[in-house]
């Protein structure tokens, strides 16, 4: 097979590829970048001058293992659940009657219009009734520990943190960003989901298992180009 048409098949295997994940999106979560960061480099401590106090070797003596500095982390305890039931119900119900008629004219005789010989009746008649009733709920419970990427200028921390776990041909992937206010920590150095603000959770799965729960491009691409 010579150089041309080996490159003819490379290219028609993936335009196909291409085309599948084009027409097969998934959904982009926002989760904040990066998941993980190295702790900052503490800098070289200066000699020692006779003074008890060191400040580039100064701990508090009372200090607890909360998450505070770029690099440490913390656990989250995600527990969310959400509900919401939405019910509208409209109606409108419009008549009307119009009726009119003729009792005499110049130069016709009187009982020429008698047994509702120039009446004119219209009557019209117009009823809607809608109903609509929308209920969704979303319930997800789980354990991350993610680490410090950012500490903001209110003292507040930028946390991102991501576990994989793969069994034989699947891998489950689960993201978790979110801002949190130091206070909010308690103590073993966790924190519930529900006091973190901008919470970005992402579950997804990787493998055989995930393969089998999409559609196949070319039902996608049927699914855009058909009008119903």
């Amino acid at each position: 097979m010579t150089r041309s048409k080996l490159s003819f098949a490379a290219i028609a295997l993936a335009i196909p590829l291409a085309a599948c994940e084009t027409i097969n999106p998934r959904p982009p979560v926002d989760i904040a970048q990066p998941t993980s960061i190295r702790p900052q480099a503490a800098p070289a401590p200066v000699i020692n001058n006779g003074s008890i106090f060191q400040a580039t070797q100064y701990r508090p003596l009372f200090e607890d293992h909360r998450a505070r500095l770029v690099g440490d982390t913390i656990t989250v305890q995600i527990v969310e659940k959400i509900a919401a039931t939405q019910t509208a119900t409209s109606s409108i119900d419009k008549s009307g009657t119009v009726s009119a008629g003729v009792t005499a004219l110049p130069g016709i005789a009187a009982n020429s219009f008698t047994a509702g010989r120039a009446s004119v009746g219209i009557n019209s008649a117009n009823t809607y009734a809608g109903k609509g009733s929308t209920v969704n709920s979303n319930d997800f419970s789980g354990t991350i520990t993610a680490t410090v990427i950012e500490v903001l200028p209110n003292g507040h921390l930028l946390i991102s943190g991501e576990k994989q776990i793969g069994v034989n041909h699947n891998v489950d992937v689960l993201r978790f960003s979110g801002q949190v206010d130091p206070r909010a920590i308690q103590s073993g150095n966790t924190v519930p989901s529900a006091q973190i603000a901008n919470v970005r959770i992402e579950q997804r799965g990787r493998g055989a298992q995930a393969d089998a729960q999409g559609i196949g491009w070319l039902g996608r691409f049927f699914l855009n180009v058909l009008p119903i």
